[in-house]
């Protein structure tokens, strides 16, 4: 990875953090509704692994916290905020909200709101890729705690079986809502999880972008390569709550500060900075066009966009024999 691609990469994950903060705030304000996973402290998860693959190209799919692994794949930011404020130039056109970001167009299959529901799908996209012969591979995010779902070790066991070719990133942010790992789950090293179905896999460290570019860049090569699929887990740390219901108070502050002294956008910055390649200046301009870019184009958009039409309201419901469509019986 060269000098432009690290500054790159530094200037997308800022944009994320601070999309994701914006994305707060509106919800703060009563302009987002419904549910809100926010995915600050993990952006080196998404961006390490998707720098790695071929977005737009291979199939991507994740559960609810979903919005930057959206953006990377290159949905429009614009389209992903509206979405959230359930506007009708919304990626989903308003109808789905955060935990159903969706870009067909670029390879994005969907943000999915039932835990562990996101492994078979993974396994279905790669077996048609692989039905078609195609070179893509089928990208799976999930947390840790998907991981104790029936759905992980069936999914896991045909993908095995059939030799798909499918690569599960597990972001293990070592709490699945306000429980701790340690609480709920016997074998605390996800990784070592897959070795009953013969898959190889790996541990890194989530919170440094570049580590987790080669770490995905070995998985990916092995899957694209026909070899079968690949698990690898990424420790990191979400700064805020589960969602925005979650007053956060489980968790104990000093792992919280010791987390934030890991924050992958920082180990980035001043891997950089020692290197003589960047400077704070250089990143107190970028954060600053970054937030006059969210507000007046991103924010902008998303505000600026009309409601969904009451009348459109089963325009994309697949009903048939349905007695209330085309003037059946009421």
């Amino acid at each position: 990875m060269n000098v432009a691609d690290k500054k790159r990469l530094l200037r997308e994950m800022l944009f994320a953090r601070r999309f994701e903060e914006r994305c707060y705030e509106a919800y703060v304000e009563r302009k987002i509704g419904g549910f809100l996973h926010l995915y600050p402290g993990e952006e080196a998860c998404a961006h390490g692994v998707l720098e790695a693959a071929r977005p737009g190209h291979d199939y991507v799919i994740t559960g609810y916290r979903d919005h930057i692994h959206a953006i990377k794949c290159g949905a429009d930011p614009k389209k992903v905020m509206a979405e959230l404020y359930g506007r009708e130039t919304g990626s989903s056109r308003g109808r789905g909200g955060s935990m159903h970001i969706f870009d067909v167009a670029n390879r994005f299959m969907g943000g999915y709101a039932l835990v562990g529901g996101p492994f078979p799908l993974a396994a279905g996209i790669g077996k048609a890729i692989q039905m078609k012969g195609g070179d893509e591979i089928s990208i799976c995010f999930l947390g840790d705690a998907a991981n104790n779902q029936g759905t992980f070790h069936e999914s896991l066991n045909m993908a095995k079986l059939w030799n798909l070719p499918v690569l599960y990133v597990c972001e293990n942010n070592l709490y699945g809502i306000g429980t701790r790992i340690d609480r709920s789950t016997a074998v605390v090293d996800q990784y070592k999880r897959v070795s009953g179905y013969n898959i190889p896999s790996a541990q890194e460290d989530g919170q440094d972008v570049e580590k987790v570019y080669k770490a995905a860049r070995k998985a990916i090569d092995h899957v694209r390569s026909g070899k079968g699929p690949y698990f690898l887990e990424l420790l990191t740390y979400r700064y805020r709550g589960h969602s925005m219901s979650d007053s956060n108070a489980y968790r104990a502050k000093a792992e919280e500060r010791m987390w934030s002294k890991r924050d992958p956008l920082i180990i980035l910055r001043d891997r950089l900075i020692e290197d003589g390649k960047f400077t704070k200046e250089e990143f107190k301009a970028i954060d600053s066009d970054i937030l006059d870019e969210i507000e007046d184009e991103v924010i902008a958009f998303a505000e600026q966009s009309p409601d969904p039409v009451v009348a459109d309201l089963r325009k994309y419901v697949l009903a048939e024999d349905d007695p209330y469509v085309n003037g059946g019986a009421h």
